[in-house]
């Protein structure tokens, strides 16, 4: 028996390709239409596909190799021959095994709103509002980064946000993601209450006061985000998890980002008020922590300069600009949504670029 065991598995490693370049695919296609590859090398072309090989089981893997003399790979999956996946092509370095989740159907996400979640530590309630990407519905397999942003009525709906003007986040990330640079991501707009200003802030402001972001800092760590993990097909873990906001918003995002780096890799501060209690954030930057940070600002009345003077403070803390310090000078910029919405991209896309979420 012990020699018929090792045979097997002699025969096996025979029968295995040597030196393989490898994609796993991951969806429920029928055995009728199946999983098939365009590539831009080996027997899979651009205009024609070949046919992958569903794994037996039942967790719908189709699978397709290269030999690894053909060096690094592109490659995109079709439904049947003809149906190409939506966004941008997979890169398959030489000798390398990717695990992708594609989808087929229409590059439009969808917003969900829950109601009267509680806080315990702030002793209120407010919505979440949810932006669910394309393929939530239509690839069951997948899981994806999450986006936690503040002044949720702002986000998605010109009727709720507060000045009339939404950041049309939703249609930004479709489009991102239909153009192929941005991965799919979960948003998780966070409803601002009557108590915003304190909420965003910590203490304390000569003018405004301020002080509660500890607590609505706990409010997302410890409430906001388990439900979402639990409740939604998540990548929870820092690498796959963001935080973004604009105004009192940005100085919210960028300190819990601070205080939580084991929970948070990425944090965008967008026309931040550096301004708050005299300008001490800016005095004040910790040490570096291994977050990634946008920071903006326009130049009509947006605080360019506090936005700068934190910029220069975090470089000299040790970010790197351009690698773990992302700023941009918005040319006309103004504090305000519209403003926001027309340069969300940057940090969008830097954040979560096409093909940079495993799982």
């Amino acid at each position: 028996m012990k020699y018929i065991a090792i045979a097997a598995a002699a025969l096996l490693l025979a029968q295995a390709p040597a030196g393989a370049t490898t994609v796993r695919v991951h969806y429920a296609a029928s055995g009728k239409d199946g999983i098939q590859v365009r590539a831009d090398k080996g027997a899979a072309g651009w205009s024609q596909g070949v046919p992958a090989t569903r794994d037996p089981g039942p967790l719908n893997v189709w699978t397709f190799t290269w030999p690894d003399a053909l060096g690094d790979i592109q490659m995109k999956p079709t439904l049947g021959a003809d149906k190409v996946s939506i966004g941008g092509v997979y890169k398959l370095p030489a000798g390398s095994t990717l695990d992708i989740y594609p989808f087929f159907g229409p590059p439009f996400g969808k917003v969900t709103i829950v109601k009267d979640v509680a806080s315990p530590q702030l002793n209120n309630k407010r919505a979440l509002r949810i932006y669910l990407p394309p393929s939530y519905g239509e690839n069951a397999a997948k899981r994806y980064p999450v986006l936690y942003m503040h002044d949720g009525q702002n986000l998605f709906d010109a009727k709720t946000a507060s000045f009339g003007v939404e950041w049309g986040i939703d249609e930004t990330i479709n489009r991102l993601v239909a153009t192929g640079v941005m991965d799919e991501v979960i948003v998780v707009g966070i409803d601002n209450t009557p108590e915003r200003i304190a909420e965003y802030t910590p203490c304390c402001d000569p003018k405004y006061g301020g002080g509660k972001l500890n607590a609505y800092d706990a409010f997302i760590v410890e409430t906001v985000k388990p439900y979402v993990d639990r409740t939604y097909r998540t990548l929870p873990g820092k690498d796959t998890t963001a935080i973004m906001g604009s105004s009192l918003g940005g100085i919210a995002s960028v300190l819990i980002a601070q205080r939580h780096p084991d929970i948070f890799s990425k944090a965008g501060g967008v026309s931040s008020s550096f301004w708050w209690n005299n300008g001490t954030l800016p005095a004040k930057v910790p040490d570096r922590v291994p977050v990634k940070f946008y920071l903006d600002a326009g130049t009509r009345d947006d605080g360019l300069d506090d936005t700068t003077k934190m910029r220069d403070a975090m470089l000299a803390k040790g970010w790197r600009d351009g690698d773990d310090l992302l700023f941009y000078k918005a040319e006309g910029g103004r504090h305000n949504e519209a403003s926001w919405a027309a340069r969300v991209d940057k940090p969008l896309t830097w954040f979560f670029p096409w093909g940079s979420a495993r799982q």
